[in-house]
């Protein structure tokens, strides 16, 4: 700022300076000022955009990619390689083929040994937890197999197998890939660990009656309907009960022998890409497996496709618009979606194979169920983000 001499300042002498203190308003900023107050411009933004999606693994990067090469190569090997189907399904476990039973369990041991299970106890405390059960359950056992029932008989009232199929794939609560949805979603995975363990012990206890119930009595089928508990009850001890058990063996284990920080930093950042890795290499061979029986009963196929989509679209956007008007937090919300669209594939698949066998419409639809269910779903993964951050929906 110059100021102007007054008329009776002595001549000959320079003009007083002029401090800071006295002209505080007209301090200029030095530039290092003006850049910490500066806004990000838009391509600061872009840049932190870009460092993020770098930070990716490979496989989350182009998981969605991914996902769709290893069904188109399925696919490819079903049909243009003679024997891939029936190869992959001669070894049986528990009702399913060998290697989609290595591919599940790989899928959730890595994400089951993220649980804090020591701290579990102290979340069913809580009040909160246990509204959002009863939400869930009531959404998954009862709300959702009513949906799948009142499809089947819509779209399919002409094709009792393929009816009956459906009708197994809605009341066989999701135990496994629901976890991968989840994660990828930004759900909550503890919370979502939760859900997977009580839907496993309603299945056990539920499946078969209300299969029976479904088919028999509201449908009212002809012929034998045997569904036995222990086929129920081994699908769900094997691909929940085995990595459940090694990852809390796992967890407490070596927390205990190594650290908290090893563990966390070390361990789990190892273990995180092998349930990316299992969940392609399952569905590799789920498409591999059918898909001979996709190209050439297309028309069944189709219909039983479209009946899925509808489906899944119904539960999950219905279930994400009423936690969004009750207020829960994007984390439940999204959780709860999944949860609810999700649907336990490898056991709608053993149980029809043990029914009816393994050339029944019954396991047609059940196997056609998660071909649909894999590629819809990972595009909601996409949707619920979007949706998540647009209408800045907060945990």
């Amino acid at each position: 700022m110059e100021v102007t001499p007054s008329s009776d300042h002595p001549k000959g002498l320079p003009p007083p300076t002029t401090t800071s203190s006295e002209y505080p308003q007209s301090r200029k900023l030095p530039d290092i000022e003006k850049q910490a107050i500066t806004p990000p411009t838009s391509e600061c933004t872009s840049t932190t955009k870009t460092s993020a999606f770098k930070s990716l693994g490979i496989l989350d990067r182009f998981l969605a990619l991914f996902i769709f090469l290893a069904m188109a190569i399925g696919i490819i090997l079903g049909n243009f390689v003679p024997g891939t189907g029936p190869a992959l399904q001669k070894g049986k476990f528990v009702g399913v083929s060998v290697p989609i039973a290595v591919g599940l369990l790989v899928m959730m041991y890595p994400i089951l040994c993220k649980v804090k299970y020591e701290t579990l106890h102290l979340v069913l405390r809580k009040k909160d937890i246990w509204i959002q059960i009863s939400f869930s359950v009531f959404v998954n056992w009862i709300v959702a197999p009513l949906v799948m029932l009142g499809l089947a008989w819509a779209f399919l009232p002409d094709k009792g197998g393929l009816r009956e199929g459906l009708i197994l794939v809605g009341l066989a609560r999701c135990i496994a890939m629901v976890l991968i949805w989840t994660g990828l979603a930004g759900g909550d995975s503890e919370y979502c660990a939760i859900l997977v363990a009580i839907n496993s012990i309603l299945q056990m206890i539920l499946f078969a009656p209300l299969a029976l119930l479904f088919i028999k009595v509201i449908s009212r089928e002809e012929g034998t309907l045997d569904i036995s508990y222990s086929t129920v009850a081994k699908s769900v001890a094997v691909f929940l009960g085995i990595p459940l058990g090694a990852a809390i063996v796992t967890r407490f284990t070596l927390r205990k022998l190594v650290n908290d920080k090893w563990y966390n930093d070390t361990l789990l950042r190892y273990l995180a890409p092998w349930s990316l890795i299992g969940l392609l290499f399952t569905i590799l061979i789920l498409f591999a497996s059918q898909g001979h029986a996709v190209i050439h009963q297309i028309v069944s196929v189709v219909r039983v496709a479209a009946p899925l989509i509808v489906y899944f679209g119904i539960i999950f956007f219905a279930t994400l618009l009423v936690t969004y008007r009750l207020g829960f937090g994007y984390k439940l919300a999204a959780t709860q979606s999944f949860t609810a669209a999700s649907n336990n594939f490898e056991l709608a698949i053993a149980v029809a194979v043990a029914t009816f066998g393994a050339d029944s419409d019954q396991a047609l639809a059940a196997t056609v169920g998660p071909l649909i269910e894999v590629p819809v779903l990972l595009g909601l993964v996409y949707v619920v983000k979007f949706i998540g951050k647009k209408q800045g929906w907060k945990d």
